[in-house]
C-alpha cells in the first residue's frame, strides 16, 4: 500500500481505489451527495480561499502541505496509515492471531455499528458549527475553525469509505444514513447526544475542541487497536488529524483565560464583563457543560457491549500493547463507586472486562486534568486568586450510574430542590449564554484580534499572526 496519496483520481486516495471499478463508482456516486451536504450544512460564511493543511503522505514525516484551498474545492479523501504485514491481534480471545484484512462473518453488525457510530460524530460537528464563522475572534482562529471542519468531513469520508468497501449494500445505506441525520434535528438527530447541542460561541468551540474532540481521540484510540486492520490503519491516521483539534480547543481556552487574568489585573476586580472579557466564574461553568456532557458519550460504566467487542477483539483499550496484564482479562476486577438513595457512596466490585468504559473514562479524565493545570499555571502566574476545577464525574450526568441522582461537582449527593437551587452556580445560566454571545463580533482584519481573547503565541506552519489566513468573499 503507498504512502503517497492518488491526488489525480476523482477521490484522493492511498487505498487503490482504481483497482476496484465496483468500489470507485459505488464511492463517486456518494461523492456528489456529500458536497450537496456541505453546501447545506457545511459553514456558512462563504470565502475565496483559506490556508489549510491538506494531507498528501500518510508517512511518519512531512505528510502534509499547506496553502490556501477554496474550502468547497478541498480535496476529501480516503487515507489509511502504512500497514503492518506482520500485524496481529493483540487482545481478546483471538490474541496472536494475523490481524484481519476483511470482516469476520460473526463480528459483522458489531463492526459496522461501531464504524456507524463513529461517523455519525464526524459530519454532526460541521453542522453544531455552522455559523461560528460569522462571528470569528480574527483571521488566525476563523481559519483553525475550516480546518476543524474539512478534517471532520475527510473523517467521514474515512468511514464511509469502510462502509463501501466492507459492508455490501447494508453498509452502503448506513452510508446514506450518516448524510440524513443531522445535529439537533428533531426528527432524525445524530446518535449521541453531545452531537446535538448548539456551539453558538467561540468559548463553547474552544470548550468542543478540547472537551469532545478528546473524546474522540480516546475513541479512536481504542478502535486502533481493531482486529479489523483497515479500521486499525484508518483510525491511526484520523488521530493525526485529530491533534489539531484538540490544540485548537487547548490554546483556545488558554487565550481566553490569560485574556480575563489581563483584564481582572488592570481593573483589580473579578467583575470584567463590562471591560469585554469572559469573568472566570463563566468560564468554569462552560467547563462545567462541556465536559460532563462529554463524559457520557463514554457510555455506561459497566457495559457487556463494550466487554463483547473486547473479547472478539473488535475494540481495545487505550494503549493496549503498554498494559502489563494478559490482554484477556479473564481473572481481572476492578472498583466502582455508585450514588445511594441515601446520599452516600458505595463501592462495588465488578470483573474488569465489563469497566472498560470506566477504564477508557478515567484516561480520559486525567488527561482533561492537565488542560486544567495549564489554565490554572496561566492564573497563578498572572497573580489571580482563582482556580479552574474538573467536576465529580458524578455531576450533570445523564448516562450511566448517576443519571437519575442529583451531583454536585464536589461529589456530594443532593435531594432535587439543593440541586434546583445550586444549578445556576454550576452550569451555564441563560445569561450567561446571552453574556459570552454579545462578545461574538467578528474580527476580519488581519492582525487584530477580539476582547476578550488573546492573540495566540505564534501562527500557523511558522506563519505571523498577522498573516491573512482567509480571504474573505
Amino acid at each position: 500500500m503507498p504512502t503517497k496519496i492518488d491526488y489525480d483520481a476523482k477521490i484522493p486516495n492511498n487505498v487503490g481505489l482504481s483497482d476496484d471499478r465496483r468500489l470507485q463508482r459505488a464511492l463517486e456516486g456518494w461523492q456528489p451527495k456529500f458536497l450537496d451536504w456541505w453546501g447545506e450544512m457545511g459553514p456558512a460564511l462563504r470565502t475565496q480561499g483559506v490556508y489549510l493543511r491538506t494531507a498528501v503522505s500518510v508517512g511518519r514525516d512531512g505528510w502534509a502541505h499547506f496553502g490556501h484551498v477554496n474550502v468547497p474545492d478541498y480535496r476529501w479523501g480516503i487515507f489509511l496509515a502504512e500497514p503492518d504485514p506482520g500485524r496481529v491481534i493483540g487482545f481478546g480471545e483471538h490474541k496472536g492471531e494475523p490481524a484481519w484484512q476483511q470482516v469476520p462473518g460473526e463480528y459483522r453488525a458489531d463492526l459496522q455499528r461501531l464504524i456507524v457510530i463513529q461517523g455519525d460524530t464526524e459530519p454532526a460537528s460541521v453542522e453544531q458549527q455552522k455559523l461560528l464563522g460569522l462571528t470569528a475572534p480574527s483571521l488566525y482562529d476563523l481559519r483553525n475553525l475550516f480546518q476543524v471542519n474539512v478534517e471532520e468531513g475527510r473523517h467521514l469520508w474515512a468511514m464511509v469509505y469502510l462502509l463501501h468497501a466492507y459492508f455490501g449494500r447494508e453498509g452502503r445505506d448506513e452510508a446514506e444514513g450518516l448524510l440524513l441525520r443531522n445535529s439537533g434535528s428533531p426528527d432524525a438527530p445524530r446518535i449521541l447526544g453531545a452531537f446535538n447541542e448548539e456551539t453558538a460561541d467561540w468559548l463553547a468551540f474552544y470548550m468542543f475542541t478540547y472537551f469532545t474532540d478528546r473524546d474522540g481521540k480516546y475513541q479512536l484510540g481504542t478502535l486502533k487497536e481493531s482486529g479489523f486492520d483497515p479500521l486499525s490503519r484508518t483510525c491511526e491516521f484520523m488521530l493525526k488529524e485529530e491533534a489539531h483539534h484538540m490544540f485548537v480547543g487547548t490554546t483556545g481556552v488558554d487565550r481566553v483565560v490569560t485574556r480575563s487574568a489581563e483584564l481582572i489585573r488592570e481593573h483589580d476586580t473579578f467583575d470584567i464583563g463590562g471591560h469585554g472579557g469572559i469573568p472566570l466564574d463563566v468560564i468554569q461553568r462552560y467547563l462545567n457543560f462541556h465536559y460532563t456532557v462529554s463524559l457520557d458519550l463514554f457510555g455506561g460504566e459497566t457495559s457487556t457491549n463494550a466487554a463483547n467487542y473486547y473479547t472478539a477483539g473488535l475494540k481495545g483499550r487505550w494503549q493496549e500493547p503498554r498494559r502489563k496484564d494478559d490482554h484477556k482479562l479473564t481473572d481481572a476486577a476492578g472498583s466502582l463507586s455508585r450514588p445511594k438513595a441515601d446520599g452516600t457512596w458505595e463501592t462495588e466490585e465488578h470483573a474488569a472486562i465489563l469497566l472498560l468504559n470506566l477504564d477508557l473514562r478515567e484516561e480520559y479524565r486525567a488527561d482533561c486534568q492537565t488542560g486544567v493545570n495549564r489554565w490554572n499555571k496561566i492564573l497563578d502566574e498572572a497573580g489571580v486568586d482563582f482556580r479552574f476545577v474538573l467536576p465529580h464525574p458524578g455531576f450533570n450526568r445523564e448516562v450511566g450510574i448517576n443519571s437519575g441522582h442529583h451531583v454536585t461537582p464536589d461529589g456530594t449527593v443532593v435531594d432535587e430542590r439543593t440541586w434546583l437551587a445550586g444549578k445556576r452556580k454550576w452550569l451555564p445560566t441563560p445569561e450567561d449564554l446571552t453574556f459570552v454571545r454579545s462578545l461574538m463580533h467578528p474580527v476580519y482584519e488581519r492582525g487584530k484580534i477580539a476582547s476578550w481573547v488573546a492573540p495566540p503565541r505564534q501562527g500557523i506552519n511558522g506563519k505571523p499572526f498577522d498573516y491573512e489566513y482567509v480571504y474573505l468573499s
